[in-house]
């Protein structure tokens, strides 16, 4: 949990610094890197893949995200296939570095597009999931187990049992093709929860019958873009993730892994949606704030381009790139913290929350980084430290994330190895250099 900040808004850091190079001095082991993923829509359509993988990487993100739809694979009864098009998806990702989440899901017209949930549509599935996991193995690196299966009755317990017997079935089948293939293991995500599900209990099913134990993670998609005025901003969206993965692990008794396998948040012009600046800026905010919440072991952002030219229409704008693949504000933003939410660890002993002001620390081997927004009017936050951190502050100001990190105008200000700044918040997050 994160901790109370004092009335005064100073923090001292010295007890922070010396307490995580003690910490840090005989890890036990590494923790695996957050996941930086982006969805994609590339590998259904003819449409080159080479430039959009290269800018997902180029922004700093490790995976890609797309669908293996059941109807592409099986075009006709009985007839199945792998298109060129997701050999060259994959193949392009992996070339760059890029792990690959594989959604297998969605019916075919002559199953009347209908869920696996009768023999007569599960058995076909089944040969389909056998079919693509034999095809491409681990080139796939995460599995996920259809796409918002609760999205028609969340409160449904009939359909969240169905999915859990479904997941069940499908389990053995990947485990038996990715364990046969060479290359490091696929992993298998089970969930895609849609917000009502989050909300109405939907994986409590997959819980109770221990169909959780059956796979690598729980998926979750934690839209709060049409929220409620309470619910709709980047601090109230932590908070429930956080509640809910604790939920989560309360009920089953242990730590469940998270992947937040869709997040997103639209820049059209109307209802629910915001300017292409502040898009860039809650994204900003969430991806800090998904590192401070526990179990969660990565999450991908919807998405990498808009799906079309209508400003107005949510469903066409919610790209970190515009249609062309030009850059949008949020892609400069995510370049811009990709290396700390990726490759630094957070410390949530030292980091703190008071009302609006947020501050969460970062370590990444010797280097250490302070991130701190506030959310309303601007603040001063003055820092005390007794490392010998001298000269200007060097921060990131994300409300200029193509500067990358400079000299601010503050200085620590050192007597002996007390050294002491002040730094102007404000709802952009800053990203604090706390060692030379």
């Amino acid at each position: 949990m994160l901790h109370a900040l004092s009335r005064t808004r100073l923090l001292v850091l010295a007890g922070w610094l010396s307490g995580l190079a003690t910490a840090h001095a005989e890890p036990a082991s590494e923790p695996p890197p957050f996941i930086l993923g982006i969805s994609t829509h590339l590998m259904n359509v003819e449409r080159p893949v080479e430039a959009p993988l290269k800018l997902a990487a180029e922004a700093g993100f490790s995976a890609v995200k797309d669908d293996v739809f059941w109807s592409t694979a099986e075009p006709k009864r009985n007839e199945l296939r792998i298109i060129p098009q997701w050999r060259r998806y994959l193949e392009q990702a992996n070339s760059l570095q890029l792990e690959r989440l594989a959604i297998l899901g969605y019916s075919t017209h002559f199953h009347d597009n209908a869920k696996p949930r009768t023999p007569e549509v599960t058995g076909p599935f089944l040969n389909y999931v056998d079919y693509v996991s034999r095809q491409l193995g681990n080139r796939v690196s995460y599995y996920e187990i259809w796409n918002e299966w609760d999205l028609q009755g969340p409160r449904d317990r009939q359909l969240a049992q169905d999915y859990a017997a479904l997941v069940r079935k499908t389990v053995p089948v990947l485990r038996a093709n990715t364990q046969a293939a060479p290359g490091n293991k696929a992993l298998i995500l089970a969930g895609a929860v849609t917000p009502e599900g989050m909300d109405h209990g939907f994986a409590d099913q997959l819980i109770d019958s221990d169909t959780l134990a059956l796979v690598d993670g729980l998926s979750i998609h934690p839209y709060v873009h049409c929220a409620g005025n309470n619910g709709r901003t980047p601090e109230a969206w932590g908070r429930w993730v956080s509640d809910y993965e604790e939920n989560i692990r309360n009920k089953a008794g242990r730590a469940i892994p998270i992947y937040l396998t869709e997040v997103g948040w639209p820049s059209h012009k109307g209802a629910c949606g915001v300017s292409e600046m502040t898009q860039a800026l809650y994204m900003a905010r969430i991806w800090f704030l998904a590192r401070s919440i526990p179990n969660v072991k990565g999450m991908w952002w919807y998405d990498l381009y808009n799906d079309g030219p209508d400003r107005f229409d949510q469903e066409h704008n919610f790209g970190i790139l515009n249609e062309d693949l030009s850059p949008k504000p949020a892609w400069t933003m995510m370049r811009a913290i990709a290396p700390v939410v990726r490759d630094f660890a957070y410390n949530a002993e030292a980091s703190v929350v008071s009302g609006p002001t947020y501050q969460l620390y970062f370590s990444n081997g010797q280097q250490r980084v302070l991130v701190a927004w506030t959310v309303g009017k601007p603040l001063e936050l003055g820092l005390i430290s007794h490392a010998p951190v001298q000269g200007p502050v060097r921060l990131l100001d994300t409300r200029r994330a193509a500067n990358g990190e400079v000299a601010s105008e503050q200085s620590w200000q050192c007597a002996g190895e007390h050294c002491t700044a002040s730094v102007r918040l404000d709802d952009f997050p800053k990203i604090i250099r706390l060692t030379p």
